[in-house]
């Protein structure tokens, strides 16, 4: 089990503890078909993790919990918890993909696509979202972790 962080209602972050295999419903887009994955806290506070490719250890991504960075995002993801084995009373733990900061460019993370992760099973699906959600949101010195 790796500590993640979660917000509740009042967008307080709270701990909580997840499976530390993860299981895509579907793989990832853009993931040639890799579906298995390891989460890892890569730091104490459980802001930071590296999601790794089980079947092609090379493949890593990044993620936190978009609610400790943009408080104000909401995204609809209700509708799809029964595919990872949630009922709409269950909390579902809700990453998003960071893009690490290159030369003068701050880190970004991708609002539009969020992971939504099954914190006992470990089942996961990466939902696409409809609307005007940003692809790369800068994470800057205003976008702090609460």
């Amino acid at each position: 089990m790796s500590p993640v962080v979660s917000v509740d209602a009042t967008h307080t972050p709270t701990r909580r503890d997840v499976a530390s295999g993860v299981e895509f419903t579907e793989p990832p887009p853009g993931l040639r078909g890799l579906s298995r994955f390891t989460l890892d806290a890569l730091d104490d506070t459980g802001f930071l993790f590296a999601l790794r490719a089980v079947e092609d250890p090379q493949v890593r991504l990044f993620l936190v919990p978009p609610q400790a960075y943009f408080p104000d995002y909401t995204p609809p993801v209700r509708p799809v918890l029964p595919l990872i084995g949630l009922d709409d009373d269950d909390a579902p733990v809700l990453l998003v993909v960071v893009h690490p900061g290159q030369e003068d460019r701050a880190p970004t993370a991708n609002l539009l696509a969020p992971v939504v992760l099954n914190p006992v099973t470990g089942r996961a699906l990466q939902l696409v979202l409809d609307g005007d959600y940003p692809l790369r949101a800068p994470l800057s010195p205003t976008t702090t972790a609460a």
